[in-house]
């Protein structure tokens, strides 16, 4: 198949969600962070919202997830993944979720809450 007809590569501007999904997290002096897990995308406007992070497990038992806004993630093509500014230590402060459980992405004020936490970087 042609490359500009396959909607899995992204060798252009844009990408499928499905391929979004592991790509490497890195913090600014290039150490990987974790892994995207999933998107979250807004229903109205189709703008991505959120992407959640996944680390601090092993093997995939006991990772959690951290949703980030979209607008921290700065695609690096050097590196092949995103980069956040945002600490280790700054992500494993902030809102997060276990793979037991799932929040409630309905609920204003978890989004508020994740919001709130990152305003400072953006």
């Amino acid at each position: 198949m042609d490359d500009m007809r396959d909607p899995t590569l992204s060798h252009g501007p844009l990408i499928a969600a499905s391929r979004v999904s592991g790509t490497t997290v890195y913090d600014p002096n290039g150490s990987k962070i974790g892994s995207i897990d999933d998107i979250m995308i807004d229903k109205l406007s189709g703008n991505a919202k959120y992407a959640v992070l996944s680390f601090g497990g092993f093997l995939g038992i006991g990772d959690k997830h951290h949703p980030l806004p979209w607008n921290t993630l700065k695609y690096d093509p050097g590196l092949g993944g995103y980069v956040v500014n945002i600490s280790r230590i700054q992500l494993e402060n902030g809102p997060a979720y276990d793979s037991r459980e799932q929040p409630s992405w309905d609920d204003h004020a978890w989004g508020e809450r994740i919001d709130d936490y990152y305003v400072p970087v953006i």
